[in-house]
């Protein structure tokens, strides 16, 4: 063996060695926040979990996991941070329109059927896809026979929910979402605006309720005819999003409508057999088993 195999199998197990010894701190981490806090980050997809981890530890000036787990264990206020890093809310009005329409055209008649219609935004972020589901059932004239249950684990994106204040710099985007997606009325009627921020008005709110649930460890609560759940299950596992899938399945009614989005899809889970699909490419499901 030359000099040169020597040096770069030396290197090749201080890498292997590093790669290990990263595993094991953010094993440790997550294990360590799981018993403590209760939440459950440990069937997250690495990749995502492990770029999140290393963003939060520069920001908190921390050099490695294992001091960043210190601070966290030690610190609630350090948790609730890392909380906000690893739930980054990616979302917006009628955040592809095209879905809102496909739902307004093929999902808004089957609602009229029912005599009370009860709705759960899973991960719901700051809320902005809640408040564009509650102006879509007032235009279809079933928002007051609607109840519409808004969950996330993240309690600061629930307060901004709850408040239903956004910055008016993005009333142009959500405008353009909102009359591609379907809308009849003038966006501008939601919402009032106030120097650098819009609050939407309080009818929309009336008929939601907001309420924290952690789709890792929490159970089912209620019976839903819609789930929503979008951009969510793409940072889990495999074992985790057929967990979540199962939670939705026992909370969905009979002929229930699952709603995943483009991006995410049923196959290769326990449940892909109990749905038939009502959009292929938006991925809406309604449950037949």
């Amino acid at each position: 063996m030359t000099s040169k195999d020597m040096a770069d199998n030396a290197a090749n197990e201080v890498k292997s060695n590093d790669t290990e010894r990263e595993l094991i701190e953010i094993e440790l981490l997550l294990e360590g926040i799981h018993r403590l806090y209760g939440y459950d980050f440990r069937n997250y997809a690495l990749p995502s979990i492990k770029r999140r981890v290393y963003y939060h530890a520069q920001s908190e000036n921390v050099s490695t996991i294992s001091g960043l787990q210190e601070k966290v264990l030690h610190d609630r206020s350090a948790f609730d941070r890392l909380v906000q890093s690893l739930s980054i809310p990616v979302t917006e009005m009628f955040r592809d329109p095209e879905l809102f329409l496909n739902f307004r055209q093929k999902i808004i008649p089957i609602l009229r059927t029912y005599p009370y219609i009860r709705i759960w935004h899973a991960g719901c972020s700051t809320g902005e896809e809640v408040y564009s589901m509650a102006i879509l059932l007032h235009e279809e004239g079933l928002y007051d026979k609607a109840r519409i249950y808004a969950t996330d684990m993240n309690n600061l994106s629930l307060q901004q929910a709850k408040e239903g204040v956004y910055g008016i710099d993005r009333m142009k985007l959500y405008t353009k979402n909102y009359l591609e997606s379907g809308g009849t009325q003038s966006f501008s009627e939601y919402y009032t605006a106030k120097y650098d921020s819009v609050m939407f008005h309080p009818f929309l709110r009336k008929n939601i309720i907001f309420a924290e649930h952690n789709l890792a460890t929490d159970r089912s609560f209620n019976e839903f005819n819609v789930i929503f759940c979008r951009n969510v299950m793409i940072y889990f596992n495999d074992e985790l999003r057929n967990h979540v899938h199962g939670l939705f399945y026992d909370s969905l009614s009979h002929f229930g409508v699952l709603v995943l989005g483009a991006k995410e899809s049923i196959h290769f889970t326990d449940y892909s057999d109990s749905y038939e699909p009502l959009d292929r490419i938006e991925k809406i499901y309604r449950k037949i088993k």
